[in-house]
């Protein structure tokens, strides 16, 4: 862990930088295994599960067996847990809906909006380490709300073979439609192109590694959808005197266990906040379980000393986390301040394990920067916007003159055609 006690604005870049690999590297990997997938389909599959997951599968489909089991290998704790989050996570998306509302833009001219369910969607659900079953709600979910007509699954398969039965559980709890039991970029490419046996869909969400990030952005060279690019996790903390620093502690650690790449930060102004954390980070990792991890991820943390709120707000919206914690005296200050962040967490007693599981909102987030432009998932990025307009033989009347006056000045007669002929007939 890095202590950085002066930050001038000059060296941001170089304290905030992302542990990422080298993108070209894992880019031409990506175009690679597409160009095979795109040709071979299910044995190219099979080929890099086999090679990337060390299992060979003669059908990576789960079967409806295995999904009626499922719930037998989970106890009745767990259930519960799961039963709860489904509640809040459905509450808090329902209420995303909005309204279809028509507008009368001028007199007989009638313009509204419908939202409608993307059909064929794609669920990236990351195993490797931590089979992250939670993810399979907070995307299954809104699908649901939302009304798509397709779900499909994917996630790489354990060494046995079979992927956890908490993900089955989820998923046969929220409505996924099909689920196969392959990772990695190979999973991207079968949802981007089809398979005989894979689906292909028209939008692909969810988290992962690099690679899984850099080919989830390479899909969209075929025109499949992406809700983002989401990749290894990090989390921010601005916090002051008021702080607990055992539950700062707690919650950089709870990040830092994600994997060896992810990157956890604290903005303070006390430095004696900053010290107290630092020794009560190395007092837990101790009795943490996913503690070589941890420590390996903390090589990426920084501890930042800051004069004021103001600078603090200024890294805060130039780094532009994942996950932000918020625990100050002056949290009203940042609430309307935060310009760029995908979740934000108010006060000593909002963790953001809190926002991963159970409180409502969705994990899925954009990391490395990607805050600055883009938003976490929620209902809408299941569904479209259609427009629709209905206008009278007034209302076109009513701005004919306006459509014919703007056609002519970019010269195209037939647009202005299509509005006089309808005029002289009326």
């Amino acid at each position: 862990m890095q202590i950085i006690l002066e930050a001038p604005k000059s060296q941001w870049s170089q304290y905030f930088k992302r542990p990422t690999q080298n993108i070209e590297k894992i880019k031409a990997k990506v175009v690679e295994i597409f160009s095979e997938v795109e040709k071979g389909g299910d044995e190219v599959v099979k080929k890099y599960t086999a090679l990337f997951d060390g299992i060979s599968l003669a059908d990576y489909k789960v079967s409806k067996e295995e999904l009626a089991t499922c719930s037998q290998f989970l106890s009745q704790d767990l259930k519960d847990a799961i039963a709860l989050a489904k509640a809040n996570i459905d509450k808090f998306h329902k209420a995303q809906k909005i309204p279809s509302q028509a507008v009368e833009t001028t007199q007989g001219v009638v313009c509204w909006q419908e939202r409608r369910a993307i059909e064929k969607v794609g669920l990236y659900i990351p195993g490797g380490t931590a089979p992250l079953f939670s993810t399979v709600l907070m995307l299954a979910i809104p699908a649901q709300i939302a009304g798509c007509r397709e779900v499909v699954l994917c996630s790489p398969p354990s060494a046995d073979g079979s992927l956890h039965p908490a993900i089955l559980y989820a998923a046969q709890q929220t409505g996924v439609t099909q689920i196969f039991k392959v990772g990695g970029i190979q999973a991207i490419a079968a949802m981007t192109f089809g398979t005989e046996v894979i689906p292909k869909v028209y939008k692909i969400f969810g988290p992962g590694n690099q690679y899984v990030t850099v080919a989830k952005q390479w899909a969209t060279q075929y025109g499949t959808a992406i809700d983002m690019p989401a990749g290894p996790s990090e989390l921010m903390v601005f916090a002051d005197e008021t702080a607990i620093p055992k539950f700062v502690a707690a919650d950089l650690l709870s990040q830092a266990e994600h994997g060896v790449d992810s990157q956890v930060i604290l903005i303070s102004t006390s430095s004696e906040f900053i010290e107290q954390t630092q020794s009560e980070v190395f007092q837990q990792l101790k009795n943490l379980e996913r503690k070589d991890i941890a420590e390996k991820s903390m090589q990426n943390s920084r501890l930042i000393y800051v004069e004021n709120n103001k600078t603090a707000i200024e890294m805060i919206n130039f780094y532009a986390p994942e996950h932000l914690i918020v625990c100050s005296s002056e949290e009203s200050y940042f609430i309307e301040n935060i310009q760029n962040a995908g979740s934000v967490f108010i006060g000593n007693y909002t963790p953001e394990s809190a926002g991963d599981y159970a409180s409502g909102t969705n994990h899925t987030l954009p990391t490395n920067g990607y805050s600055h432009t883009y938003e976490g998932v929620n209902l809408g990025s299941f569904l479209k916007n259609i427009t629709f307009q209905k206008i009278t033989a007034q209302g076109l009347k009513n701005i004919g003159k306006a459509i014919e006056t703007m056609a002519e000045a970019e010269g195209l007669q037939a647009h202005k055609r299509a509005v006089s002929i309808r005029i002289n007939e009326t």
